[in-house]
């Protein structure tokens, strides 16, 4: 009988352990995908919200009605929006209790970098994820083709003679889990890469920001 060569028929014809695999990696590969399209919306969006907030802090209003304004409506406080509000709420109690003014510059940098890590971990959510998937998945697969080629390997033991008919339909169906592996792994690097590349950047830019928000927060309370 003349063996199944689809995708289909390969993986049916493979054994339990194989299959096991098989399954695995696709289920790994279709969370990765939902989370590499979860993380692009997110980072996007965390990007135009960082230019729309530089854009309203730098042109000039006044910082006590933004505040009042991301009060209001606590869905805006996020990105640089979260770390300035941090920021200038502590710098408003610290005033009410007349303190210092390095007591008020290290109160509102302390809160402030308290929202940058927050805000940090909100970008690098699933990033674990996506590496362990494009470094494991590979040998995943390659478990799969080593276990499915030995066993087809024994079974060809108890036969006199080998043919190649008789070889190929085992070894096809145990290199379909290394395709598979590899299929799981190489858009969970790409990702991965894409968006460690676009975190950096938004990173870096929270910092300077609420590096630029201490000195003007130390020099308003010089001047109050």
């Amino acid at each position: 009988m003349e063996a199944d060569m689809s995708l289909w028929g390969l993986f049916a014809q493979a054994g339990l352990f194989v299959k096991c695999i098989m399954l695995t990696l696709l289920v790994v590969s279709l969370i990765s995908w939902a989370m590499i399209f979860s993380r692009t919306q997110f980072l996007r969006q965390s990007q135009r919200l960082l230019t729309q907030f530089e854009t309203q802090f730098w042109s000039g209003i006044d910082h006590t009605k933004l505040h009042e304004h991301l009060q209001a409506k606590p869905k805006l406080q996020q990105g640089l929006a979260a770390i300035f509000y941090a920021g200038y709420k502590e710098y408003y109690r610290l005033c009410q209790e007349e303190v210092s003014v390095e007591v008020i510059t290290d109160g509102c940098q302390r809160a402030m970098q308290v929202a940058f890590s927050r805000e940090t971990d909100k970008l690098e959510t699933n990033m674990g994820f996506l590496a362990t998937v494009g470094s494991v998945s590979p040998y995943v697969g390659l478990l799969g083709t080593v276990w499915g080629i030995m066993n087809s390997f024994i079974a060809l033991g108890g036969v006199q003679q080998a043919t190649l008919s008789m070889v190929a339909p085992g070894i096809a169906e145990a290199l379909v889990a290394t395709a598979m592996g590899l299929l799981a792994a190489i858009p969970a690097v790409v990702a991965y890469n894409r968006f460690n590349h676009s975190i950096v950047k938004l990173t870096n830019q929270y910092e300077n920001f609420y590096k630029e928000l201490t000195g003007i927060l130390q020099r308003q309370a010089l001047r109050d």
